[in-house]
This record gives structure tokens, sequence and C-alpha cells, in this order.
């Protein structure tokens, strides 16, 4: 199976924030993100991938900055790792300012797609060589939270977790 990098998997969406998506501060609600951010991983998951995918966790979402009413919200998504059949794919999202066109980070997330048949069992996909530095980091603490993932929700002893052991030794 041919290896891909993860601009293979590059999904930008890019959408208008409008009066009705937004809660009592006019400021974009939760939800409403999480969605768009769920679909550009699941597209970008499936461009690496070449099957159907479904998600299988949000492992971490940072809401750092309100995103109001009017902003120009690009979510940015790309696999960082991929595994024997989930992969994990960090999803960035950006605002425009309206005047200088500058893009300024406000919310970043990390989630776990599995590619499946169509009889939705687990099958294997291409792994990822990352290229630029982020790409790097971001593929190296792949595993370190994969291993925590499992061992919070008790599918991996904390002993055989050998990438966070490895953080305290």
């Amino acid at each position: 199976m041919e290896t891909k990098t993860p601009k293979d998997s590059l999904t930008v969406l890019t959408d208008l924030v409008l009066p009705g998506e937004t809660n009592y501060l006019d400021n974009l609600f939760g939800g409403e993100l999480l969605a768009r951010m769920d679909r550009a991983c699941s597209i970008a998951a499936r461009r690496h991938s070449r099957r159907i995918v479904v998600t299988a966790s949000v492992n971490h979402v940072a809401f750092n900055k309100s995103v109001p009413v009017g902003s120009v919200v690009s979510v940015e998504a790309k696999v960082s790792r991929a595994f024997k059949t989930s992969m994990e794919i960090y999803v960035d999202v950006w605002i425009e300012d309206r005047q200088s066109l500058s893009k300024t980070k406000v919310n970043e997330g990390i989630y776990t797609f599995v590619a499946v048949d169509e009889t939705g069992k687990p099958v294997k996909i291409p792994q990822i060589v990352p290229e630029t530095d982020l790409e790097k980091e971001r593929y190296e603490g792949a595993l370190r939270r994969k291993q925590l993932s499992l061992v919070l929700a008790g599918k991996l002893k904390p002993n055989e977790a050998t990438e966070l052991k490895a953080l305290f030794n």
C-alpha cells in the first residue's frame, strides 16, 4: 500500500458566520463549530483512505477565541498520523480580519476516524510520511495521544503505554 503525505488529505472549508448560528453574545455556537470541524475532518480522512470513514472520537477541542457573527471562518483539516485502520486528523480554525484579510487561529481540535468497508468492518489504510516540522511534531505526538485515549477508555493497561511511559523515564 502506498504511503501518503498529510497535504494529500488537506481539506479547507470556508464559510460565513450567520446570525442564526450564533448565541446571545452574537458568537458562533460551539456545537456549530464542532459540526464544521467534523465535516472537514471527515473529508480529510476520506481523501487519505479512499474509504468510507466514521468518527471514532473527538480527542481534543480548544475553544480559544470566540467567533463573532459575520466572520469568515476557515476550518483546515489534514491527517496527522495513520495507524492500522484509524487515523488522527488535526484541525485548525482560523478567522479573517475584515480589513487586512490577515488570519488569526481561534480554535483547534484532534479527531480520530476509522476507515470501514460497506459492512462497517474496519479496513487497512495507507501510512503517512510527514514533511514539514509541524507535521512531524503532530505525527510524533499522535501515538502518545492514542495511547492516552486508550488508557483512559480502559482499552490499554497503563504499563503497556510505552510512548507515555517514555515521557516519564
